[in-house]
């Protein structure tokens, strides 16, 4: 495969959703749409499945993530990078969660 064709797959930034297994992630994917008929801009949410080699991104943390060949039934993409740790409390090692 040729260094262009590598480069042309589809990369998209979303937020750890939960560590589904070993190596393994979903990831949040928001985007906004226009409703059909009155205009009004609605959010929705697509779930992907992940592959992490590494085991680096824990729940919380907002990803850059890759298409990539099918790594098993459900994981198409894969992890290029951490964009941003999420906050964690200190001493207790849990994640922030915004109020």
């Amino acid at each position: 495969m040729s260094e262009n064709a590598r480069n042309t797959r589809k990369t998209y930034i979303g937020t750890v959703a939960s560590e589904s297994g070993d190596k393994s992630l979903k990831v949040v994917i928001p985007y906004k749409i226009p409703h059909p008929r009155y205009g009004k801009i609605i959010n929705r949410k697509t779930v992907v499945h992940v592959h992490d080699e590494k085991n680096e991104a824990k729940r919380g943390d907002k990803v850059k993530i890759m298409e990539t060949r099918p790594l098993s039934k459900l994981k198409r993409f894969r992890v290029t990078e951490i964009v941003e740790k999420a906050p964690v409390v200190p001493g207790t090692g849990e994640i922030l969660t915004e109020v």
